[in-house]
């Protein structure tokens, strides 16, 4: 009977740890969300978009997915996940390599309106520092972001 016991649980834990996996966040799912938040951000203004993702509304924080928004400047306006960002400018803070990714974003808002940008940040899901890509999507004069962790 233990031995029935043990092979459910390990089916079982094996089924949970596949369907984590298949879980996680695509490009697509950034960018999906990304525009979800420009086209709620054109309809109802910017002000309302920053309580939306501060407030840790559901529609804008999807687990290890969530929209980060900045002014054209580079201070954080809101950030659901660590508000301790918020208005802070950390432009000249690299990642783990040297990179200044958040210029980078700026540059990509500014230049093309919309793209990726690839860094390496603190996944809170795994503790670690790990591979990151960003969506970036300029409305009017902020930034709104999601990213993925690479697998």
């Amino acid at each position: 009977m233990k031995r029935f016991q043990h092979a459910v649980l390990f089916a079982v834990a094996a089924g949970v740890c596949s369907l984590a996996f298949a879980n996680e966040p695509s490009e697509k799912d950034a960018i999906a969300l990304v525009e979800k938040g420009a086209a709620f951000m054109k309809a109802k203004g910017k002000d309302e978009m920053i309580k939306q993702i501060n407030s840790k509304d559901p529609e804008y924080v999807q687990g290890p997915l969530y929209l980060v928004m900045r002014d054209n400047k580079g201070v954080v306006l809101a950030n659901p996940v660590n508000p301790a960002m918020i208005g802070k400018d950390l432009l000249d803070v690299p990642d783990v390599d040297g990179k200044l990714f958040r210029r980078e974003i700026l540059d990509v808002a500014k230049t093309k309106g919309k793209g990726w940008v690839d860094y390496k940040f603190k996944n809170p899901a795994s503790g670690k520092v790990e591979a990151k890509t960003s969506y970036i999507y300029k409305v009017g004069d902020v930034t709104l972001e999601a990213g993925i962790y690479k697998k």
